[in-house]
C-alpha cells in the first residue's frame, strides 16, 4: 500500500462526480461527493481544534444518518481512529469511553456523560464557514498496518469482541471487489445495514474513489426508500431477501395473474438493478433460485470480521451452492478436518484490540493467517463451498457426526419457516427451534417441510421433533445478531425447557 492506495486517494485527492444520497422514510437528502468531502474537511479542522489528533479515537453510536458519514470521513482526514458502535447493542455512558479509549463520543441517544456530544452538531460545525486564517489540514498518509477504525464482531455468543481493521485490509478489499463488479459513475449502491459494520462503509469509500452513487438508508426505510432510489446495487443479508420473497408472492397472490414475478421484483427492486449482493450467513437456495428467474441475481460471497472478504460470486463466475472463487490477495487452506484457514496479503490484524484471554491465540495463526471455524472444501474449478461452522457439529453418543447446516438449511426452504437451528440435549437425536415466517405458525406446512427433510436424510440425521417459538427470533429479544445470524446459546437458554421435555413431532410453545 502507498500513497496511490484507494484510501489514501480518498483522503488527499476530492472526488469528481457521484452523489450521496440519505434515504429515510420521509424523504431522501442528497449532496455531491465534492460537497460531501468539503464538509468533511470542515469537521476535520473543527474536531483539531477540539484537540483531535492523529491516533487519537473518536466513537459514533448513532443511526446511519449524513453525520454517521461526515464524522468517518473527517476521522480519515485526521489520521484519527474511529469506533463504530451498533445501537441497541451499546449505550453512551462514560463507562463506554473509558473501556475504548474514546476522546470524543458521538451519538443520537440521550447522554449526559463526560465527552459524549450529540450528532445534531456535526451537521452545524460541517456547515460553518471557514475563517480567512484557519490552518488547512495537514496531509496524511495511511500505511499498510495502520488502524483507522475498531470493529466489533456480531456476538453471536459472548460480549462483542473489538477488532482493529488495518488500511491495508480496507484497501486490499476495495481493489479486489472493484476488480471483478467494476462499479462505475451510473451505479447507485444501497446500503441499508448499520455503518458500524466497516463493510457497509466500503461502499462508500468506493463512492469515492470511482465517482458513482451510493444511497444510505436504514433497515426500517429500506424497503419504502427502494421504489425511490433506483438503485443499480442492494447489499442485503439473506434475511432482507427472504422478506422481500414473501413480499412478491404476497402481491403476486394479489394481482391474481397479472403481474409475473419478473414485474412484481422489478417493481419493489427498481428497473435499473445490476445484481443483488449477499453474505454473512448462508441464503436459501429457494431464494436464490427465486431471484435469479426474476431476472435479479444474488450473488453470495463469504468473508468474516477477522478476514474481510474471502471469496465471492459474480457475473461470469458463479456456482450454485458456493460462495464464490477465492480473490485476490487471499489464500484459503483447508486442515485435516477441513476447517477453512484464510491467508491475506493485508491481514485485517494479528489479534484483538478487546477480547477475553485466549481469544485472540483460538483465531489467529503466524504469517497472517485465521481460523475461520468453518467447514469447507474447494471444488476443481477454485469454487469455495462452506458447510457450516465446526462448532455446530453435533456428535451422537454412537460416535457419528452431524453437520447442521444443511439440515437447518433444508427447514428453511419452506415458506412458512424463517430460521431453524438444531441442538442435540442427550446426544441421541436432533431437536429443532422453528422461528416461524409469520404468525401465527403454519404447523401445517413446519410438519410437511419436517418430513420431507428427513425423508432425505439418513437415520441419524433426521430431526425427532420441532419446537415452533411463539415469538420469532429477531434483534430486539436478543435472538439475531446485528447481520440477523440465529444466536444459538441464547435460542436455547430461551426453549431449554421445551427442547428436553418434548415428545416426536410438532410442538408449539
Amino acid at each position: 500500500m502507498n500513497e496511490d492506495s484507494r484510501l489514501n486517494r480518498i483522503v488527499s485527492v476530492p472526488p469528481h462526480g457521484g452523489r450521496i444520497s440519505f434515504a429515510r422514510l420521509d424523504g431522501t437528502e442528497s449532496l455531491s461527493l465534492s460537497q460531501l468531502h468539503e464538509r468533511a474537511g470542515r469537521l476535520a479542522r473543527r474536531l483539531r481544534d477540539r484537540g483531535i489528533k492523529p491516533g487519537d479515537r473518536i466513537g459514533i453510536l448513532a443511526a446511519n444518518c449524513l453525520e454517521w458519514v461526515l464524522l468517518d470521513l473527517a476521522a480519515l482526514l485526521l489520521k484519527a481512529e474511529t469506533a463504530g458502535f451498533e445501537p441497541g447493542k451499546f449505550d453512551p455512558h462514560a463507562g463506554l469511553a473509558a473501556r475504548y479509549d474514546i476522546k470524543l463520543l458521538f451519538t443520537d441517544r440521550p447522554a449526559t456523560a463526560p465527552g459524549t456530544v450529540s450528532v445534531g452538531e456535526v451537521r452545524a460545525l460541517s456547515e460553518e464557514p471557514e475563517e480567512p486564517d484557519a490552518d488547512p489540514l495537514e496531509p496524511v498518509v495511511w500505511g499498510p498496518r495502520d488502524v483507522t477504525t475498531v470493529k466489533f464482531t456480531s456476538g453471536s455468543t459472548g460480549p462483542p469482541k473489538g477488532l482493529g481493521a488495518t488500511a491495508g485490509s480496507i484497501d486490499g478489499s476495495l481493489a479486489a471487489v472493484q476488480e471483478i463488479f467494476e462499479h462505475s459513475p451510473g451505479d447507485d449502491l444501497f446500503v441499508f445495514l448499520p455503518l458500524s459494520l466497516l463493510q457497509q462503509r466500503y461502499w462508500i469509500y468506493s463512492a469515492l474513489a470511482h465517482g458513482h452513487d451510493v444511497t444510505v438508508t436504514t433497515y426500517e426505510a429500506a424497503f419504502a426508500a427502494l421504489r425511490r432510489v433506483q438503485p443499480t446495487v442492494v447489499m442485503g443479508v439473506p434475511a432482507f431477501y427472504e422478506t422481500a420473497k414473501r413480499q412478491i408472492e404476497a402481491r403476486l397472490r394479489r394481482a391474481d395473474g397479472a403481474q409475473t414475478p419478473a414485474q412484481a421484483a422489478r417493481r419493489m427492486f427498481g428497473d435499473r438493478i445490476r445484481y443483488l449482493w449477499t453474505g454473512s450467513a448462508p441464503a436459501a437456495p429457494a431464494t436464490l433460485a427465486f431471484f435469479a428467474e426474476a431476472g435479479l441475481p444474488i450473488y453470495e460471497g463469504y468473508g468474516l470480521n477477522e478476514t474481510c472478504i474471502v471469496a465471492k460470486n459474480h457475473p461470469g463466475a458463479s456456482r450454485e451452492g458456493s460462495v464464490g472463487r477465492v480473490l485476490p490477495g487471499k489464500e484459503v487452506l483447508l486442515d485435516e478436518d477441513g476447517v477453512i484457514h484464510v491467508r491475506s496479503d493485508h491481514p485485517v490484524n494479528d489479534h484483538y484490540a478487546y477480547a477475553a484471554p485466549g481469544d485472540s491465540e483460538r483465531v489467529f495463526e503466524p504469517g497472517g493467517t485465521v481460523r475461520t471455524g468453518d467447514l469447507g472444501h474447494i471444488d476443481e474449478d477454485g469454487f469455495l463451498f462452506v458447510r457450516g461452522r465446526a462448532d455446530d457439529v453435533i456428535v451422537l453418543d454412537n460416535g457419528k457426526k452431524v453437520v447442521v447446516r444443511p439440515i437447518e438449511e433444508s427447514m428453511r426452504s419452506s415458506p412458512a419457516v424463517a430460521e431453524c437451528v438444531l441442538f442435540c440435549p442427550a446426544q441421541t437425536d436432533l431437536v429443532g427451534v422453528v422461528s416461524p415466517a409469520s404468525l401465527p405458525a403454519d404447523l401445517d406446512a413446519i410438519a410437511a417441510q419436517l418430513a420431507a427433510t428427513n425423508a432425505a436424510l439418513a437415520k441419524d440425521e433426521r430431526i425427532s421433533r420441532v419446537i415452533v417459538a411463539d415469538t420469532p427470533f429477531g434483534i430486539g429479544n436478543g435472538l439475531l445478531t446485528s447481520q440477523y445470524k440465529p444466536r444459538r446459546a441464547q435460542i436455547l437458554a430461551v426453549h431449554q425447557g421445551a427442547i428436553h421435555d418434548s415428545k416426536e413431532g410438532i410442538h408449539a410453545t
